[in-house]
């Protein structure tokens, strides 16, 4: 099979699905260009903070891509390359598009504030609380898991940390000048993505080696300064910088498919159990990111919603990001199945899917004379730098939950549990904790609470839809077969994980608790539409 042919059909079926698809929701769910949003009409210069789409685009989509997207596929390789590529663009179009659009535009219209303010209003208070314990208990997985991942990656890359750093560094310049100083956006860009490529370099020739433990404690301060921090200084000009870094590793992997032709030597379809791993629900449980993910939800209602400048371009953020995700993770599953399966078991072993996408771009890169050496190492730099976007979005985004769910201000102002430091210390604490236990144990339980998180999501935005008087069927058919996946999968870990108790005990608690929220929801669907969502 040629994976050209492969890498066309999703683009050609993703720019179609945008172009309708997305117009569809958007008129169906009535979004509206005249309508200020949360980041005018609450504007607070550390949250809040409008920003024009093609930097939100970068922040949303660096923020929700990470490593997921490669990760997941590569992983759900072992079932063949057909069932991996059609969950990529069923669940793209019509699972994690309406997802990722309907979570952005929700929380637009409840102020910013996260799904679980959303829920409050459609489920009351006590559903509100039960989403907010689960969405914290899954970003701190989330915390775990990335944290892993990008120290790993320091170590084996070690230009990549060095380079990462002074990413940071090029991101506080661009968020002074273009947001303090009056420096034009274009000005900044391009003098920003210069800075960015001169980081690369300097990467090169000075890497930074450190153990994986000094990496992780390093990464772990880093989320708690970066996600207290406005987001006008660091979180808005990094990932719209690290986003033109993705965007060229994209453009890089398909001109390089185009030139190259590589042919799929992975079997298109292998078996329906592999190991102690069944398709059902495995496959869509591990693809995770790469066709709908819970993360998302948590990333458009949390920073991305504070930011929006007008509505018109919840589409582009939301439901377009998701898209170009959807590309991202097909260019992953074409690395696996070019190399083959015994190629793939070996960089597997020495690496892990990063490895395995890292060389399989690099390879297709030499297509149009790149270096081999030099296309692995960006694509390895590329993914680093998004992990990190991740990590520390994550973080933030536990700190909104947390600081919702104790009410954020008691009758004296501001409580100490609330106070932003002190709920972000404490997320970190608990991930940081939990990050030691190492990613190859924490991600099919991440997996399964991600996907669980998408399909709680759904939920919410149906009620919502529904007690407003909008169109939400389309939110329907996903929740339901997301449900099936994530129950099933949590009771497969709960088994696997007898004997760890620490594992063992948040799939048993993700579990009741998606079941009691699904009880709250049926109470809702019944009852009549609070005054509050009729009106939003």
């Amino acid at each position: 099979m040629s994976a050209l042919i492969l890498i066309l059909i999703a683009a050609v079926v993703f720019v179609v699905a945008y172009i309708t698809y997305g117009a569809y929701l958007a008129k169906k769910w009535g979004i509206d260009p005249s309508r200020k949003t949360p980041a005018h009409t609450i504007a607070d210069g550390v949250d809040y903070v409008p920003a024009k789409a093609p930097v939100l685009l970068g922040h949303h989509f660096s923020s929700i891509a990470g490593a997921g997207p490669i990760v997941g596929p590569i992983g759900a390789a072992i079932f063949g390359w057909i069932p991996v590529f059609l969950w990529i663009i069923i669940g793209s179009v019509f699972f994690g598009g309406v997802h990722d659009m309907g979570a952005l535009f929700a929380s637009v219209r409840h102020d910013g504030k996260s799904l679980g303010e959303v829920i409050g209003v459609t489920m009351g208070k006590n559903g509100k609380r039960l989403f907010a314990v689960f969405a914290w208990l899954t970003l701190l997985l989330v915390v775990a898991a990335f944290t892993n991942i990008v120290a790993n990656t320091f170590v084996a890359v070690p230009a990549a940390a060095t380079a990462s750093c002074l990413f940071i560094l090029v991101a506080i310049l661009f968020g002074v000048f273009v947001y303090r100083r009056g420096m034009s956006l274009m000005v900044g860009s391009v003098i920003g993505v210069a800075l960015l490529m001169l980081s690369i370099y300097l990467g090169t020739l000075f890497p930074v080696s450190l153990s994986k433990t000094a990496w992780m404690l390093i990464l772990l301060a880093y989320i708690f300064v970066a996600s207290v921090t406005p987001v006008w200084i660091l979180l808005q000009p990094r990932d719209y910088l690290n986003s033109f870094l993705l965007y060229a590793m994209l453009i890089g992997g398909f001109v390089g498919v185009i030139f190259m032709n590589p042919k799929l030597q992975l079997a298109s379809v292998t078996s329906f159990k592999i190991g102690s791993a069944t398709l059902f629900p495995m496959l869509f449980v591990t693809v995770a990111c790469g066709a709908i993910s819970g993360f998302h939800s948590l990333v458009g209602s949390g920073t991305t919603s504070k930011q929006i400048d007008n509505e018109k371009d919840i589409r582009l953020v939301g439901y377009g990001s998701m898209l170009i995700e959807g590309i991202l993770a097909t260019l992953a599953i074409i690395t696996a199945g070019y190399i083959g399966a015994d190629k793939l078991s070996e960089l597997l072993a020495n690496g892990g899917p990063v490895n395995v996408f890292s060389s399989g771009l690099g390879e297709f890169m030499t297509s149009f004379g790149l270096p081999l050496a030099t296309g692995t190492s960006f694509t390895a730099l590329a993914i680093s730098a998004f992990a990190l976007t991740s990590l520390d979005t994550a973080t933030r985004l536990a700190r909104f939950i947390f600081q919702e769910f104790f009410d954020t201000q008691s009758e004296n102002g501001e409580s100490l549990i609330t106070n932003r430091y002190v709920s972000t210390l404490i997320t970190v604490a608990f991930g940081g904790a939990l990050a030691f236990k190492g990613w190859v144990a924490i991600w099919p339980l991440f997996g399964s609470a991600n996907q669980l998180l998408a399909a709680l999501a759904l939920l919410a935005l149906a009620i919502w839809l529904k007690q407003a008087g909008k169109e939400y069927k389309m939110a329907i058919i996903p929740m339901v077969f997301m449900f099936a996946v994530t129950l099933v999968a949590l009771v497969q870990l709960m088994i696997a994980n007898v004997g760890n108790y620490i594992l063992f005990g948040f799939a048993v608690a993700l579990f009741i608790l998606a079941l009691v929220l699904i009880v709250h929801a049926k109470k809702a669907f019944e009852e009549g539409a609070p005054a509050e969502a009729i009106n939003k």
